[in-house]
């Protein structure tokens, strides 16, 4: 379990046991705001030329293209800071200190070198540890570094973090969820990948299948927009408020990349990027439709516990047409009682349900599955499919059989797809991204990218991907698999015993609203 998912689900039981000992507040201060480029400003960039000339020759308003490759999904970013022109806006929950990272930021202050105004905004848990490089990035005058929801104290630390957090748990366990990519806001990304190398397929012992979207059009103003909103929202703070460096900060950071990145030029993972036949440029490989941006408030941390129609939740539910078939990926499946009595009527109206989750193998919050998997006999016994991924996958050599972006890895990928309407973003299926978190994503509706993500599902829901959990005869579970090309049957859930207490504690505790 990360550190980020180890605050995540256990800072409350800390909060319980230490609340009053420590004091600490955040107050408002001056900032100057940004806003992002004006659509004709935009038009002068050479992004902007090549979206606009992209659209003029389609009826649709939108252009979408699907990054399931972790490699493929780092390409497309470091691609978006080389080709911008005037501006990097760009939202994570999540920082982390890897060789992915590393070229990023490199390849941030050259950008701003060349003229680029770059926005970095990261929640301040993603953060912890990383405030003295941050505020390095943020000395130099092009660049823009800011934190949501921060703390003064304890940020040096996870634990001394969650330490800190005791004083406002009911704040502090809120975080800003949100990733998104916009580039002379002209072309964005959007979906569940956070910066970090597991991310992007570059970690030697564990990566995450994912999934992104690339979007150009009318629906890029729009999450440009939503940046807007978060980085000039009091809770948005510039990090040299908690850090304070050397006006010339950033030119030692530059070199320390610099040397770094020379020193490494040759790992496996760089060496890899290099070897990748170059794709064809994004304008010749988009999928064509409409798109709406949807995106929870930023003042939803600071509110008190919304009412799930004013959530992104809320406005999903509003804006789609669920008619033959949903479709669930989600990481952190978390049904609740009240979302198995909706997923159950659905099912019995006709609707095909298809759910594909991390099994307890594979999941990096056993937490989280302890609060799923007492909902599964009940889901499948109203015909619910049930899918989870296994952390070992017997895929042989036939790469295009394998998640992509995954091996021996955990599911990371957000998305929900309506029929012919599809969403991608940072929402998860459970309490924590309906209630705590803020969240974003893109719906679209487009028949080709829905045929793309269709092949991506039947790929997650192949045996020797996942798992088919079954009811048997008796009422019992069991999971279906194919191993070494034969199929097999487990009738005892896979998973060491640490996994399962950790499983079974989460729900002996009732943490499910939590989580």
């Amino acid at each position: 379990m990360t550190s980020v998912n180890v605050y995540r689900h256990s800072q409350w039981l800390v909060s319980l046991v230490l609340c009053g000992l420590l004091a600490g507040c955040t107050h408002a201060v001056v900032r100057e705001h940004h806003t992002a480029l004006a659509l004709h400003d935009a038009r002068d960039t050479w992004l902007g030329e090549q979206a606009h000339q992209a659209l003029v020759e389609q009826p649709d308003p939108d252009g979408f293209a699907l990054l399931a490759n972790g490699q493929e999904a780092f390409a497309a970013r470091v691609g978006l800071i080389r080709q911008a022109e005037r501006a990097l806006d760009i939202q994570t929950y999540l920082l982390g200190d890897g060789q992915t990272t590393r070229l990023i930021l490199s390849q941030l202050l050259d950008a701003a070198e060349d003229g680029v105004r770059v926005r970095l905004l990261v929640d301040d848990i993603g953060a912890v540890g990383q405030g003295d490089r941050l505020a390095a990035l943020a000395s130099h005058p092009g660049i823009h570094v800011r934190v949501y929801n921060p703390l003064a104290a304890g940020r040096g630390h996870m634990v001394t973090r969650v330490l800190a957090s005791v004083v406002n748990p009911a704040q502090q366990h809120r975080r800003m969820h949100n990733k998104l990519w916009a580039a002379d806001n002209s072309v964005a990304i959007v979906g569940g990948r956070n910066l970090g190398d597991e991310y992007f397929d570059a970690n030697d012992s564990r990566n995450f299948a994912d999934l992104d979207v690339t979007v150009i059009g009318d629906v890029v103003p729009e999450l440009s927009r939503s940046f807007d909103l978060y980085w000039n929202h009091g809770l948005a703070q510039p990090i040299e408020r908690y850090h304070q460096v050397a006006d010339n900060a950033w030119q030692t950071l530059k070199s320390e990349l610099e040397a770094w990145l020379d020193d490494n030029a040759d790992s496996e993972y760089f060496t890899e990027l290099r070897r990748q036949p170059r794709s064809a440029p994004l304008w010749e490989t988009l999928h064509w439709g409409e798109g709406l941006a949807i995106w929870d408030t930023p003042g939803k941390l600071s509110s008190r516990t919304p009412e799930w129609r004013d959530t992104l939740l809320g406005e999903l539910i509003e804006a789609t047409e669920l008619n033959q078939h949903l479709v669930i990926i989600s990481a952190y499946f978390v049904p609740t009682e009240q979302g198995v009595k909706s997923l159950t009527a659905l099912a019995d109206q006709g609707i095909t349900i298809d759910i594909i989750t991390n099994s307890l193998e594979s999941t990096d919050t056993a937490v989280v599955h302890g609060a799923y998997a007492p909902w599964r006999e009940t889901l499948l016994a109203h015909g619910v499919s049930l899918y989870e991924l296994r952390p070992e996958q017997e895929a042989g050599t036939d790469d295009d059989r394998r998640v992509p972006g995954a091996s021996a890895s955990a599911l990371h990928i957000k998305a929900l797809s309506f029929g012919d309407q599809l969403f991608v973003g940072s929402f998860n299926a459970d309490p924590r991204s309906v209630y705590w978190n803020t969240e974003i994503g893109v719906l679209a509706r487009s028949e080709s990218l829905m045929q793309a993500f269709n092949d991506l599902v039947a790929i997650g829901q192949d045996p020797s991907l996942s798992y088919r959990v079954e009811l048997t005869p008796a009422g019992e579970l069991s999971w279906q698999l194919e191993r070494d090309g034969e199929m097999e049957v487990l009738t005892t859930e896979p998973g060491s015993a640490w996994l399962h207490f950790k499983a079974w504690l989460s729900h002996a505790l009732r943490l499910e609203r939590w989580l």
